[in-house]
Formats: C-alpha cells, structure tokens, sequence
C-alpha cells in the first residue's frame, strides 16, 4: 500500500475530495486522534421550556413572497439507500403513493411553486456516490428542474480510520469498505468545495431550507420562510415535540455557560446521563432535519474559520466489513447539520406541527404514508388529512415479511387499509391485506401460523383479533 494512503488526509486528497472537505476531515481526525472530542454531559447543558409556534405565526403578503422567493433555494438530502428496506438502491425512487415516488412529489412541488408564483425557485440535491447515477437519469424526466448535474452536490465520502492506528484503513476485499459517508453535516463542506456556496450568494440567492427527501412532510413554507427572513436569524430549525418514539433521538438543548443553542444526539450522550436524554418531559423538543440557513453568512462563517465549520463530532466504533465481526474495527466520523445551530451566536428555533415530520424509514412508515389517513394536495403537499388533527396513526408490522421490500410489496399489493380513523393497528404475523379492509381505534390483528393469510375484508373497530384458519 501506497504509505500517503496510511495518512486519511492524503488518502482523500489523492481521491480528488475538495480542499473544503479535506479541511473539515482534518479538523476532526485531529480531535479523534488527540482524544480532545467530548461527550456532552447533562452537567454542561439547560433545558429549553418553551419555543415560538409556527400556529402563532404572522401569514405574509403576496408582495413580500414574490420578493423573496427568488432569493431561495430549496435542498434535498438525498443520499439515502432503501437498506432499511432491504434494498440497495436510491429510497427517494420508491412509488411513495398515487404512483409517484417521492423524487416525483418534490420535483412537482417545486415546479408548482414557480407556476404559481411566476418565480425561478432554484433547487439542488444532495447525492451520494451509492444514489447518484439512478437520481441523475430519474431526473431527466424533469427537464423544467435544469440539466441533472447541474442541480446535483455530490455528498463527499470520508476514510474509515483504523481504530488502534488511526491510520487510513485498507481492506483489499472491497475497496468501497474503506470509505464512509461524513453525515449529513458535510452539506457545508459540499456546498462550499463545490463552488454552489459561491454560485448562490453571488447571484442574490441568500435563504435556503434543506431537508431530507424521504420527509415529505418538509415543504417549502411561506410562513416560515417569512419568519425565518423577519427574525434577521442565520440559522432556524424546526423542532417538534418529543414523545415515546422519539427518545433515541436528538433533543435540543442550551449551552449552560454561553447560552448558545445545541443538538444533543444520543452518540454524543454519557451512558450515565441516558435516563435524562431519555426524558421527553426534560427535553421537550427533537430536531425534525428541517433547516433554514442564511447562505451569505455560512459563507461568511466558512471563511472566516479557515474554509470549515466547526462541528462537535459523533464517533461510530464499527468494523470495516459490517456484516463481518472478525474485520479490523474502525472509527467512522460523522457530523450532524442540526448541530450547526451552536455555530451561530443568533440561532433560533421554532416548534412545527409534527405532520412536518413524517420521514420514511422503514415499510411501517410507507404503509402509513400510502394509506387515506394521508392525502396529496393540490400543490402536491403529501399530509395528513383535515380529520386527523396532525396526529398520525401508529402502525407496528411485526413479522419478517414486512422488513423487505419486495416482500411487502407482494402483501400489499391489493391495496393498503382504511387508516383514517385509525388510532393503532399492530400486526402479528404474516398476512395480505387490501383496500377493502378498515381499522378503526386501537386494533391488533395475530397470525400465529408462518404462512401469509388474507384478512378478512371488513370493518375492525376497536378488535384484538387472532386468525386460527
């Protein structure tokens, strides 16, 4: 092996990475190297009681929208695999329901916006090296978006460090193993060592909103795009309030001695201090991934910090094959956008209706989001119907079937059922379903044999049901 390629640092400027990249990489090999990372301990932070609500939000003028629609830039993070799914291609081409995929619904999302408001909304997607060929041949149904690699960042990659040398790893057996993704924190890396950082400010564009694209809950929102403007802010997130499913997620919180705003992730959390992490009526809120930035001064920010922005670390103790437990052990860095938010003194947050976060991370979630509890708008908003209050059903498959894609396209292919009135359905065991079913309050439905049955075609109000035949 090449000895520069022992050096992670010379190893990613050998690979073509940009200088932006390598200085963010470098700046955080320096830390992991010298052990001068810290975990964020409940001793150093406050707790943050209440936050302004987007309910309680001024609606904006016309006059004022048109003015500053031309200003922004919607981003998607893209760079997601269907893995979780069982599948190894881009999850944003997944049919998502009517027969679009979610790439579909943004991409028409933004093409009604120009439509409406007779405005040159610029948009860019975060790709990664695994989702960019298929996302750039997806796109060019799109020619109205612009030509694909013209609106496409390419997500950097990261070496995967030896975790007893904290060389560069090598791993003849697979040459991808050697790398990593650096989180979605690298969209400031990726922005400026693109030259799209620059591209933006200098044409005026100034107000961005980046989200993920398996969000489709994350629009483009006049409210809060006016909000974020009128609050004179660098930085906005979109926060939500925690409950029982939330609490490996990170939780906002403030910096007990500045007084900044931070993102405490459960990485990043002492294992003496996880029942307090945990503690939803503690730390009230989570970060949806929703985010507003104000371009010119992340540029101003980057440059005055020497090409980089300084985020606390999340570190991964993996092995370089992850699906091989005798492979050499490995650290994988990873930075978080959402931790942005103690980088600027002026940071603000604002708390949004949970239906502005309805990502989908699993086939529970899809099974959910192609239901009727959900409805796809006129300005190809996918949201929770009117009915139900912001306040999605819960859904639990438990049975291997539904933890493939492919599988679970089988076993819903007559239709999803009736969720609208839904409060929870769990299901137990494998079975078919179909359109002509209904589940109605909390309803628990059990297989217990291992082979696909077909429900029952009816009404379930309120049921605990168990197929014997």
């Amino acid at each position: 092996m090449d000895p520069l390629f022992n050096c992670p640092i010379e190893k990613m400027r050998i690979a073509g990475l940009s200088e932006a990249a390598v200085k963010a990489f470098q700046r955080a090999y320096e830390k992991i190297k010298d052990g001068a990372y810290e975990l964020i301990e409940e001793s150093s932070i406050d707790t943050i009681d209440e936050v302004k609500k987007y309910d309680n939000l001024d609606v904006p003028n016309n006059e004022e929208l048109e003015s500053v629609i031309n200003k922004s830039v919607v981003i998607k993070l893209n760079g997601g695999l269907g893995t979780s799914m069982g599948l190894n291609t881009t999850k944003s081409l997944l049919e998502v329901r009517e027969g679009l995929t979610f790439l579909d619904v943004i991409a028409k999302q933004v093409m009604h916006i120009r439509k409406e408001h007779h405005n040159d909304l610029k948009f860019l997607l975060m790709n990664s090296f695994s989702t960019t060929d298929e996302t750039r041949e997806f796109l060019l149904k799109y020619p109205q978006l612009g030509e694909p690699r013209e609106i496409e960042l390419l997500q950097n990659r990261i070496p995967k460090i030896d975790a007893n040398t904290f060389e560069a790893i090598a791993y003849s057996e697979s040459l991808d193993l050697e790398w990593c993704p650096p989180g979605h924190g690298d969209i400031y890396a990726t922005l400026l060592g693109t030259g799209a950082l620059d591209k933006l400010v200098d044409s005026g564009v100034h107000y961005a909103f980046v989200s993920n694209s398996d969000n489709l809950g994350a629009t483009f929102d006049f409210n809060l795009l006016s909000e974020f403007i009128n609050s004179g802010s660098s930085f906005m997130m979109e926060v939500t309030r925690r409950t029982d499913a939330d609490i490996k997620g990170g939780h906002l919180a403030k910096d007990s001695q500045s007084g900044n705003l931070l993102l405490r992730e459960v990485a990043q959390c002492p294992d003496k201090d996880l029942k307090e992490f945990q503690d939803i009526s503690k730390y009230r809120y989570f970060n949806t991934n929703n985010i507003w930035l104000r371009l010119d001064r992340l540029r101003d920010l980057m440059q005055d910090s020497g090409g980089f922005i300084d985020l606390p670390l999340i570190v991964n103790r993996k092995h370089v094959n992850p699906v091989n437990s005798d492979s050499t052990k490995v650290i994988q860095i990873e930075v978080a956008m959402g931790a942005a938010i103690q980088c600027f003194k002026d940071s603000t947050v604002i708390e949004v209706p949970r239906s502005r976060f309805s990502p989908v991370k699993n086939c529970e979630d899809l099974f959910a989001l192609r239901s009727d509890a959900y409805q796809l708008g006129e300005k190809f908003q996918v949201q929770l119907i009117p009915e139900r209050s912001n306040v999605p059903p819960t859904v639990k498959l438990n049975d291997e079937v539904y933890k493939n894609y492919q599988s679970f396209e089988n076993v819903t292919k007559l239709g999803i059922p009736s969720l609208k009135n839904c409060q929870s359905i769990h299901v137990n065991g494998p079975f078919r379903f179909s359109s002509d079913i209904e589940f109605e309050g909390s309803v628990s439905i059990t297989n217990k044999d291992t082979f696909i049955k077909d429900i029952p075609p009816r009404r379930y109000k309120d049921k605990k049901v168990v197929l014997v035949e």
